[in-house]
């Protein structure tokens, strides 16, 4: 390839590569991520040589704000801003003495953090419900909500509680708490990193096995697989026309968007999780782990403990310990639980349904501590079975009213299930007509319900291939990815929130 060609093509490709495009933020799974990686790598390996973190730490910072900006346009002024100023609290509120100046810093801290939040993410919501109320006019403010907004502001207040909590010492200099809070793998959709898991892994010197590289690609590739081969495909093909107009579809087919979405966002923020923790990986950090195939549950209880773990906890450890966890009697236990999984509706978006779906699971896991004691469940693998049926079918329902535009669309889609009668030669239509959605669907079900010693199996498989057979389960995937993409890549369903 000639100079002239190079040139002909950076022209033509430039802003694809550098230029914010907000009708295509860029994605893991789209290939300026993959080019730019394939850039960021080998040069991120030379700074390993360095015999300090800085060089590391600047050259992932400058690129994580530049991956920002490719997500998100101008707001990550707003990521710098906010950095710095949790930066420079928390340093005061480590070298005071006073426990009032102590908790004023904390309070500045948190308050700020949630303005910052509140403005982007709950204005029109506030504006909205006033007016609706009050029959006031306010007009609607034109804000954009930046992506992964609601992420890094948990892990700034993170960051100064366990430094209030005198659990954290505070970094050493700015710029190590910037490449904590902009860490790009996880920085628009989580996980949720931990100041107090992540920040002494960045005065460690880098290591990286053989079987950690080769763990971070089964993950990747298996990231890849379920956000698109399954996620997407289920979404474009089916479940968004489903719950776009419910009632033109028979009963059936809306029971099916039901365990359509239930599995398309599993394999969607499961999927997105996987990729940032096997690319993280590569860059020799860990990040924890933030599902553990939650339909298996038995209860929503254990539901919360292998869905979103890195918010679960995060709510549990901030929120519910804060308010007073359950040391204050059983009446404030089951409040507290009741309101900390309403504010955790709340953080996933700024509308009712969100807050619905918060309360449901509040219920559910204030009515399951009631009866803890009271109902016991015999100890055998029909009673385990059954467990999970009901759990799962209680999580469906509320996927609902998360997966609705609005009330009225989740009644309909509730309304038309409720219509369902056994019409085999009806049912068989439609899956006729959605034979590959459903093959699709079962596939991402039986993928979920694997047991663990198969997955283990596929894992020790590929670390046994070689190089070249890597290689060639890469490229594959990449084909199978691009060979089933409907309508080019769609944004991860977690990036909204």
């Amino acid at each position: 390839m000639s100079w002239n060609d190079i040139m002909v093509w950076l022209s033509a490709h430039y802003q694809d590569w550098f230029v914010f495009n907000p009708k295509e933020p860029i994605l893991f799974n789209t290939p300026v991520f993959l080019g730019m990686f394939l850039v960021f790598y080998p040069i991120y390996a030379l700074t390993l040589k360095s015999k300090t973190h800085a060089l590391r730490n600047f050259y992932v910072f400058a690129f994580s704000l530049f991956f920002y900006y490719k997500s998100s346009g101008l707001y990550f002024f707003l990521l710098i801003v906010s950095g710095v100023t949790d930066y420079n609290l928390a340093k005061l509120l480590y070298q005071e003495t006073q426990q009032a100046y102590r908790k004023f810093y904390l309070v500045l801290s948190v308050v700020l953090n949630l303005c910052f939040l509140g403005y982007f993410k709950y204005t029109n919501f506030l504006i909205e419900n006033y007016n609706g109320i009050f029959d006031g006019n306010i007009p609607f403010h034109k804000i954009i909500l930046p992506v992964g907004i609601s992420f890094y502001t948990f892990q700034s207040m993170s960051y100064i509680i366990d430094i209030y909590r005198k659990e954290l010492q505070p970094t050493k200099n700015v710029l190590d708490y910037m490449f904590f809070v902009s860490f790009f793998p996880q920085l628009v959709a989580g996980p949720i990193v931990r100041a107090s898991e992540f920040l002494p892994q960045i005065y460690k010197k880098i290591t990286l096995s053989r079987e950690e590289v080769n763990y971070a690609l089964f993950l990747i590739i298996g990231g890849l697989l379920k956000k698109t081969v399954i996620s997407d495909y289920i979404s474009v093909n089916f479940v968004d026309r489903v719950f776009d107009a419910p009632k033109l579809y028979t009963a059936f087919e809306n029971l099916m968007a039901s365990y359509g979405y239930t599995i398309q966002i599993y394999c969607d923020f499961s999927g997105y999780s996987d990729m940032a923790i096997g690319i993280a990986m590569l860059m020799g950090f860990r990040l924890s782990t933030n599902f553990r195939t939650p339909y298996k549950s038995a209860s929503v209880t254990e539901f919360w403990r292998r869905w979103h773990i890195s918010l679960s906890t995060w709510l549990r450890d901030y929120l519910y310990i804060s308010l007073g966890g359950n040391r204050k009697g059983k009446f404030r236990t089951y409040l507290n639980l009741f309101l900390t999984m309403l504010l955790g509706g709340l953080w996933h978006g700024a509308s009712w349904k969100f807050v619905i779906w918060g309360v449901l699971h509040g219920l559910a896991l204030v009515i399951e501590r009631l009866f803890k004691g009271i109902v016991r469940w015999p100890k055998n693998l029909v009673s385990h079975a059954f467990q999970v049926v009901l759990t799962f079918h209680f999580v469906v329902f509320c996927w609902i009213f998360f997966r609705a535009k609005d009330f009225a669309t989740a009644f309909d889609v509730i309304g038309m299930i409720g219509k369902l009668q056994f019409h085999p030669d009806e049912w068989l239509t439609v899956i006729s007509g959605y034979r590959n959605v459903f093959i699709v669907m079962l596939i991402g079900y039986l993928w979920h319900f694997l047991p663990s010693k198969v997955i283990d199996l596929m894992k020790n498989s590929f670390d046994r291939l070689p190089v070249v057979g890597k290689a060639i389960v890469l490229s594959l995937t990449y084909w199978v990815v691009y060979a089933t993409a409907t309508s080019g890549p769609q944004p991860f369903i977690y990036f909204q929130f």
